[in-house]
């Protein structure tokens, strides 16, 4: 059988991620949901991450403002640091043991973008752990067709870490579709990650990084 960890990345957006966690309590499914630090900054958005947390979902770092994949910063050494930290901050009681931290690819890339040496070492300083991810259909700019492009990759994997949006575009909209797709195919929802999407464990580096740091401090 083969073994899903679903993860939303993006959110929290009020109305979406509510909507999304309608639909994985009507079929009893955890995931995983990475938030960005600045939508937790309102009444509204802290409620959903609540909300999440309360149902059994686990709730990772998905940086502050998710404008610049981190290992492209340069200059300030705080700017990068920040963007982990205060997030961080915010997810406060909701965060796992594990303090999950998953990196801003741009486009879901994964490359020396993700980190620049400051925040690689932050990482392993604070005790995070390095959450990637290894199927990403495109929901963002293929509301309609990311379905079946996740289904495709999929199909050649033994355990997905699917990376989809709770956000405003639509995409959402056919999260049962691809449930429904998920049931008759027979999957294991899980909500960790394999080793090959795990090479930062509570600060420790337990898989070769160096493809995901930049040079830049």
């Amino acid at each position: 059988m083969k073994r899903v960890t679903l993860t939303f990345d993006n959110g929290p957006e009020p109305t979406v991620t509510h909507a999304v966690l309608d639909e994985l309590e009507k079929r009893g499914i955890k995931a995983v949901f990475f938030v960005i630090g600045r939508k937790l900054d309102t009444e509204d958005g802290l409620a959903a991450v609540n909300r999440a947390h309360a149902e059994g979902h686990l709730i990772g770092n998905h940086t502050w403002s998710h404008t610049t994949p981190l290992g492209e910063i340069t200059g300030d050494p705080a700017i990068a640091e920040n963007e982990i930290e205060r997030t961080q901050d915010v997810i406060g009681a909701f965060a796992h043991a594990d303090k999950l931290f998953r990196p801003f690819g741009g486009g879901g890339a994964i490359s020396e973008r993700l980190l620049n040496k400051r925040c690689f070492e932050h990482l392993k300083d604070g005790g995070y752990s390095c959450i990637l991810w290894n199927n990403v259909p495109g929901d963002w700019k293929d509301p309609d067709g990311w379905v079946d492009t996740a289904l495709e990759t999929l199909e050649g994997q033994d355990w997905s870490v699917i990376v989809i949006h709770d956000m405003d575009t639509g995409a959402m909209n056919n999260l049962a579709l691809f449930l429904d797709q998920l049931d008759e195919i027979g999957v294991e929802y899980r909500q960790d990650f394999p080793g090959e999407c795990m090479p930062m464990v509570r600060g420790e580096v337990v898989r070769d990084m160096t493809g995901y740091v930049s040079a830049h401090i």
